[in-house]
């Protein structure tokens, strides 16, 4: 589920915007809330929640200030800030820090859950395109360290010519330059039948 946490010091606010949605019959989880900024961090560094919703104006740390260092912590972290002020420089400081939707109060129900939505497809959408990197990446570097086996059998087995080893090491970035090298050639020797036993049946002389 996708983890909320709001902030908000206006107590009737608070609670209207809690109850004004059923989280879980949306795919979220209310993880927690908080009266103002300073109250607000260390839980939201705690309960690493996936979205912060909070109020642009409080006492101690207002939703700026705190938005400032949600974004610089956590990246990821989606903001939504509500706002009473029509004021095109809070929103101007706002689209700079990197926050995902600006609403004005008071924010309807539909509102909020229309935001919400598009805040959610948009964590969606990137965690599905972090798994496709993610995979690609592993992928990756499958081929490459079996591009390399390959090569060093190549070297070991005297299928190469040495124009053709530097050749395919600055294809595979492979870097042997130095004074001297170590090679360490481990084989594996299968044990004969009955290699190891005693013979009983000794002779005498």
């Amino acid at each position: 589920m996708i983890k909320i946490f709001l902030v908000e010091d206006e107590f009737v606010v608070r609670e209207g915007i809690k109850k004004t949605i059923d989280w879980e019959a949306h795919g979220y989880e209310f993880c927690g809330e908080a009266g103002d900024g300073e109250l607000a961090f260390p839980l939201i560094q705690k309960l690493k929640p996936d979205i912060v919703i909070t109020d642009i104006k409080m006492p101690f740390m207002d939703g700026l200030s705190l938005s400032r260092i949600v974004a610089k912590e956590f990246p990821n972290m989606k903001i939504i800030i509500l706002s009473g002020y029509d004021d095109f420089e809070y929103a101007r400081q706002a689209i700079q820090i990197g926050v995902e939707q600006y609403i004005l109060k008071p924010v309807t129900r539909e509102t909020l859950k229309k935001v919400l939505s598009e805040v959610k497809d948009k964590i969606d959408s990137e965690g599905e395109k972090k798994i496709n990197m993610e995979r690609i990446q592993s992928e990756r570097r499958e081929y490459e360290l079996m591009s390399r086996r390959t090569f060093f059998e190549k070297v070991f087995s005297g299928r190469l010519s040495v124009q053709e080893i530097y050749t395919e090491m600055e294809k595979l970035s492979i870097q042997l330059e130095g004074p001297y090298f170590n090679l360490i050639l481990v084989g594996t020797q299968r044990k004969a039948k009955g290699a190891g036993v005693a013979s009983d049946n000794s002779q005498k002389f």
